[in-house]
């Protein structure tokens, strides 16, 4: 098997699923229970919370626990804009966004709140001119992810969060779903941003909002008694300790899996260009992780399925795409229908192998020259 939809979701290390077994067998108490069994869990629980917060350079006070990026999300844009709803109803966002940003707002906009696109320019970065024209007295939040999932465009959000300090009303939430384990961000004025255990080799189930201590948010679940006033429910201790080793493992040698995946990336987009039916929509701003391109004259749903009919996994859009639907990513920068209905995504890991990449694209040419020879007889 070659599996290269890593953004999707990534296997779960062998350290991290070993760590939550431990947990389950030797911590089976609830951690807001009163008994001594309820007390071990919670000292394991605050010593986990203090370290994630040195991993990820902020106070333990900020951490909120959630079941996954997509709640992390939702309690970052209802939380915020239903607490601050009297200083206004305004939200800037992009197209290149998950669902689980654009969904929410598309539920706030049905209850009052407006919304902004910030262009993006030819590279996919957003124009900065644009984002600053758009700011207004009533902007509670402008939320812009760091690096995309469909074609893994990296944002500059240490420019953006200096740009929003001029507007102390404004907060800044950053989607790092597919930023951690892959690039270095600097969080300092980064108001709020979530992640997802399951995008950098840990568990399902088990993601999490860091919001600044500054910052208030309504809650979306309420309940009893929990790691924080901001998310009710029971702990879910072992799923948290795994969340920490995945996270510690990820952040290690950051830089030289970057240096190694390019070189990956480049000897597949090297091939991709000798197809004239190919175009790459991904640029010189995608992290090499993801690599974007169309197919034409081929349905993608039909190349992905021909791939995986020889044990070879690739994707034809983020996951949590409506799959009749096209890419509104690829639609944002390229504003070609054509091109954004037709779709595919390699995403790559530093576990990714030179033998994988051989093997997929001797695959990929099999692939491409029976569907083509199909054609051509049909035709």
């Amino acid at each position: 098997m070659v599996y290269l939809d890593y953004s999707a979701t990534t296997p779960v290390k062998k350290e991290v699923l070993d760590t939550f077994v431990k947990v389950c067998n030797d911590y089976p108490g609830n951690s807001n229970s009163m008994h001594k069994l309820g007390i071990k869990s919670h000292e394991l629980e605050v010593y986990t919370t203090n370290k994630i917060a040195d991993l990820l350079k902020v106070k333990p006070c900020e951490i909120i626990y959630t079941s996954g990026a997509s709640e992390s999300n939702n309690l970052a844009i209802k939380g915020v804009c239903f607490k601050y709803k009297n200083r206004g109803k305004h939200i800037i966002t992009t197209r290149l966004e998950h669902s689980s940003i654009i969904a929410p707002i598309s539920y706030l906009v049905n209850l009052g709140y407006e919304v902004d696109f910030v262009n993006v320019n030819s590279d996919g970065l957003i124009d900065i001119k644009h984002l600053k024209s758009l700011l207004r007295d009533d902007t509670i939040l402008v939320t812009i992810n760091a690096v995309d999932s469909e074609i893994g465009i990296r944002q500059d959000v240490e420019a953006i969060g200096k740009l929003l300090l001029e507007y102390p009303k404004c907060l800044f939430h950053v989607d790092c779903t597919q930023a951690i384990g892959k690039v270095n961000i600097d969080f300092t004025n980064i108001d709020m941003f979530s992640l997802s255990a399951h995008k950098f080799y840990g568990l399902k189930g088990i993601g999490l909002l860091v919001k600044k201590e500054k910052v208030l948010i309504e809650p979306l679940i309420h309940g009893g008694k929990s790691t924080t006033v901001y998310r009710s429910g029971t702990p879910p201790l072992p799923l948290i300790v795994s969340l920490a080793k995945a996270l510690k493992l990820a952040l290690q040698d950051v830089l030289e899996h970057y240096d190694y995946v390019e070189r990956l990336n480049k000897k597949i987009v090297t091939k991709l260009k000798e197809y004239d039916n190919i175009f790459i929509n991904s640029t010189s701003k995608s992290i090499p992780y993801v690599i974007n391109f169309s197919l034409k004259r081929v349905k993608a749903e039909t190349f992905v399925h021909a791939m995986e009919m020889k044990d070879v996994y690739i994707s034809s859009k983020s996951a949590c795409s409506t799959s009749d639907a096209v890419s509104k990513s690829v639609m944002a920068l390229t504003n070609d229908e054509d091109l954004a209905s037709s779709t595919l995504r390699i995403s790559l890991s530093h576990m990714t192998t030179c033998k994988e990449i051989n093997i997929f694209l001797q695959v990929f040419d099999d692939v491409m020259n029976n569907l083509f020879e199909v054609r051509n007889e049909n035709n």
